[in-house]
């Protein structure tokens, strides 16, 4: 055997198991992050430290501001089973979803769709698909939900009452079609 052949041979062995690697590695972090967000589901039903603003059953606060486009949006005219989002531009999990949420936004009727962020690239990517609404962290929206935790995702009945605290894009309803 040449030695051309015998380095070739060992690079081709070491690169299938850097693969082999990488794939087990994928595979459990997968595994773990299905573990967190079933944590995060228990830490969310019981109220505690985690806990991501209003419960199913509760109202939301009166608030009444404009979009970016200066639509004007307020508790008492959401419509029944509107969807309200809750982004912060230094959340990883936010920028990760972004794309998601903007597809899935982009499916559903525009009114129907409530998206709160703290940064205007944040509202730049999302406002061709929903009402944004850009505010400092604690502001009007997010204060009425009381979101302490980003993203946050809420599903609403006509008049701000909660329908569900939902635990990502993922998890979105599919909602009416624009």
């Amino acid at each position: 055997m040449t030695p051309l052949l015998i380095v070739s041979s060992l690079l081709c062995v070491l690169c299938l198991a850097g693969l082999v690697l990488m794939l087990g590695l994928a595979r459990r972090l997968q595994e773990h992050g299905k573990l967190l967000d079933a944590l995060d589901e228990v830490v969310e039903q019981r109220g505690g430290p985690g806990a991501k603003g209003l419960a199913a059953g509760e109202v939301a606060g009166a608030f009444d501001v404009r979009t970016v486009d200066g639509d004007r949006v307020a508790r008492d005219l959401l419509p029944e089973g509107a969807v309200v989002a809750f982004l912060s531009s230094d959340c990883g999990r936010c920028r990760t979803e972004l794309p998601e949420l903007a597809s899935w936004a982009a499916r559903q009727d525009r009114s129907r769709v409530l998206v709160v962020v703290d940064a205007e690239p944040l509202a730049r990517t999302l406002a061709p698909v929903a009402q944004v609404v850009v505010e400092p962290d604690g502001g009007p929206v997010t204060g009425a939900f009381q979101v302490d935790s980003f993203p946050s995702f809420f599903q609403v009945a006509a008049g701000g009452g909660v329908l569900a605290r939902i635990r990502g894009v993922a998890q979105l309803p599919a909602g009416s079609a624009a």
